[in-house]
């Protein structure tokens, strides 16, 4: 009881300060620059069948699924059964919040999958895909286009003039700062 208490206690504060460090010890392959918002059950039952490539980023709530629990149906007939997949990541990919990964898939390079997405095919590269289950919703070249209109540039920016800028940039028409908002350099 005491070793699982300690174990759990080690997972959280490794979660916290190192999660690429905490999902190579469970056995999942990540590659170089990720950043991933683990939380203690996001790889699944066999980490160790997830590959994550460079340059990924893991949002908060995603889950790996690399194992079919549905078979816990087929036990009485089939005692030994399990369905399991490999889940790989490959290059430059973008997952967001609380999006489900299902056994048996491969996330090609340049993507990113929408926010509560269920992915239960390959994701093409180059391609942005959402939904439930998930499904191509544009091109990258599509995204890139429409996410540089919108964009501002203030990432250089101190917090607190980031801050006021976000603000003004989004403030309904005709109610906000438009005077004295600062002004935003946009390309």
């Amino acid at each position: 009881m005491l070793r699982k208490i300690v174990g759990n206690l080690r997972d959280r504060i490794q979660l916290s300060r190192n999660p690429v460090a905490y999902a190579r010890r469970m056995g999942a392959t990540v590659g170089r620059d990720c950043r991933l918002d683990l939380e203690r059950h996001s790889l699944g039952s066999e980490p160790y069948l997830i590959e994550i490539g460079n340059h990924v980023t893991v949002t908060k709530g995603v889950r790996f699924v690399t194992h079919d629990g549905g078979v816990w149906v087929l036990r009485k007939k089939y005692p030994n059964i399990d369905v399991v997949g490999r889940i790989t990541i490959l290059d430059n990919v973008f997952i967001g919040l609380g999006a489900t990964l299902l056994p048996g898939i491969t996330v090609g390079p340049n993507a990113i999958i929408g926010a509560g997405s269920i992915v239960n095919r390959d994701v093409p590269s180059g391609t942005v895909v959402a939904g439930v289950p998930a499904r191509h919703i544009k091109s990258l070249e599509e995204y890139e286009s429409q996410a540089v209109r919108r964009a501002i540039h203030v990432r250089h920016l101190p917090r607190a003039d980031k801050r006021e800028a976000f603000l003004a940039h989004t403030a309904p028409r005709g109610r906000g700062p438009e005077v004295d908002a600062p002004r935003i350099e946009r390309r």
